[in-house]
C-alpha cells in the first residue's frame, strides 16, 4: 500500500499522542506502516472486569483505535480518522498479561477506509486470538480546525 501523505508515520504518532483514553489505560503505539497498525496494552485494574479478565469494553476501545491509526496511515496529511461503525466478535476469554490489537487496512478510498482488526492475548508464554473486528473509517478533517457551523 502506497500512503497519501508521505509524513503518515509522525502523523499517525502524533495523534496517537492525544488520545487520552488511551494515555490514561497505559496503550502504546508500537508499530505503524502503510495500512498497518499495531498497539500493546497492559493488563491491569483500569482494563479488567471482575474474572480477571481484559475487559470487553477495554478491548473494544483498543481495537477501535488500532483499526482507526491503520485506516490513518493511508490517509490524505492534516486527515484524523473517524469511526463510522464497527463490528467486534469476542472469540475467546482474553485472560493474560497483554493485550495485542493488529489494525490492518482491506481498502483505502477516499471518503471510507475498512479495516479489520485482529486482538491477541499472551498468556503463559503464548499468544491467543481472542477478538476480531472489521471496520468502517471516514477521514474527516480535525474538528478544531472547522468553522463552526
Amino acid at each position: 500500500m502506497t500512503p497519501r501523505n508521505p509524513d503518515f508515520a509522525q502523523a499517525v504518532r502524533a495523534s496517537f499522542g492525544r488520545q487520552g483514553a488511551m494515555a490514561h489505560l497505559g496503550t502504546r503505539l508500537v508499530r505503524v506502516e502503510p495500512g498497518l497498525c499495531v498497539l500493546e496494552q497492559p493488563f491491569g485494574p483500569p482494563v479488567a472486569q471482575q474474572q480477571g479478565l481484559f475487559h470487553g469494553g477495554m478491548i473494544a476501545a483498543v481495537v477501535d483505535v488500532a483499526g482507526g491509526y491503520a485506516a490513518l496511515s493511508m490517509a490524505e496529511a492534516g486527515q484524523e480518522a473517524l469511526t463510522v461503525e464497527y463490528k467486534l466478535s469476542f472469540l475467546s476469554p482474553a485472560r493474560g498479561e497483554l493485550l495485542v490489537a493488529t489494525g490492518r487496512v482491506l481498502r483505502a478510498g477516499r471518503t471510507l477506509i475498512v479495516t479489520r482488526i485482529d486482538a491477541e492475548v499472551l498468556g503463559d508464554g503464548q499468544m491467543k486470538l481472542c477478538a476480531t473486528a472489521l471496520q468502517t473509517i471516514m477521514p474527516v478533517v480535525p474538528f478544531a480546525d472547522r468553522s463552526p457551523a
